[in-house]
């Protein structure tokens, strides 16, 4: 295994897409986005969302305890959308889908959080207005995205059941419609 190394790079939306806007996507081209939540750490346990030393400290877990050669591509909390993983090469986050999908991880425990209110509500913005930005930049249809817990080959419960993937569908579309480009 040789790891990928991480961006480590936190963005408001504004300063997502002036990134987005500065990838050249030749070397891999995802073919669509998978959905995740982090569960462990929950909201509760990150007030403050996640920091710098939270993102090293998943890329040590990532890299030295799974021996992963990366992970997800984004983290998102409710102040910030991290760039882990190099959004143009692929990463790992979901057995089927590493090397056709972006995974983007979402700051919170969807089964026993809130989702559509609170600081889960803005979780859900931000991840809703990066894969808005990530589906403009690439031509991806918002109908192709997938939870990961629609992986054939995954356990997980991802995102949780408070994530309703119409309505988040609904909503990036909203997004894109509004002409947040």
């Amino acid at each position: 295994m040789t790891w990928k190394g991480i961006i480590g790079k936190a963005f408001d939306i504004p300063g997502f897409l002036e990134y987005i806007r500065g990838l050249v996507w030749d070397e891999w081209v995802p073919e669509f986005i998978v959905l995740h939540n982090t569960g462990e750490p929950t909201l509760a346990q990150r007030p403050q969302g996640l920091t710098y030393q939270h993102i090293l400290g998943l890329e040590s877990y990532y890299r030295d305890d799974q021996r992963w050669s990366a992970g997800p591509h984004l983290f998102v909390d409710d102040y910030h959308i991290w760039v882990f993983t190099r959004l143009t090469t692929p990463g790992v986050h979901s057995p089927s889908w590493n090397r056709v999908a972006l995974g983007v991880e979402m700051l919170g425990d969807y089964d026993r959080e809130e989702f559509d209110s609170g600081r889960g509500g803005y979780v859900r913005d931000n991840a809703v207005a990066a894969v808005a930005i990530l589906s403009l930049a690439l031509g991806l249809d918002p109908e192709t995205m997938r939870l990961h817990r629609e992986d054939p080959r995954t356990d997980h419960h991802c995102p949780g059941d408070n994530v309703d993937k119409g309505a988040f569908i609904q909503a990036v579309k909203d997004y894109i419609a509004r002409g947040y480009q």
